[in-house]
C-alpha cells in the first residue's frame, strides 16, 4: 500500500487536526492563550498555503499535460498528410 504524501501533507484536515493537537499540548504545559493563538493560527496559515500551492501544482500540470497532446495531436496530423 502506498501513502499519497503530497495529497496527505495538503489535506487541512490534517493541519486542523495538528493545530488542535498542538493547541491542547500548550494547554497542557501551561502557555499563556496569546502563544497558543498564535501557533494555532501560523499551524492553520501555513496550511492554507501548503493546500494552495498543491492544488495549483496540479491544476498546472494538467493544464500543461493537455497542451502537450494538443501538439502531439497536430504534428500526428501534419506528418498524416504529408505522407
Amino acid at each position: 500500500m502506498s501513502i499519497d504524501w503530497k495529497r496527505k501533507l495538503s489535506s487541512r484536515k490534517l493541519w486542523a487536526a495538528i493545530a488542535g493537537i498542538v493547541t491542547g499540548l500548550a494547554m497542557v504545559f501551561g502557555l499563556d492563550e496569546n502563544t497558543i493563538s498564535t501557533v494555532a493560527g501560523a499551524v492553520v496559515s501555513v496550511a492554507s498555503v501548503v493546500a494552495y500551492i498543491m492544488a495549483e501544482g496540479k491544476v498546472d500540470a494538467e493544464s500543461v499535460k493537455r497542451a502537450v497532446e494538443g501538439v502531439q495531436d497536430a504534428v500526428g496530423a501534419v506528418t498524416d498528410d504529408a505522407g
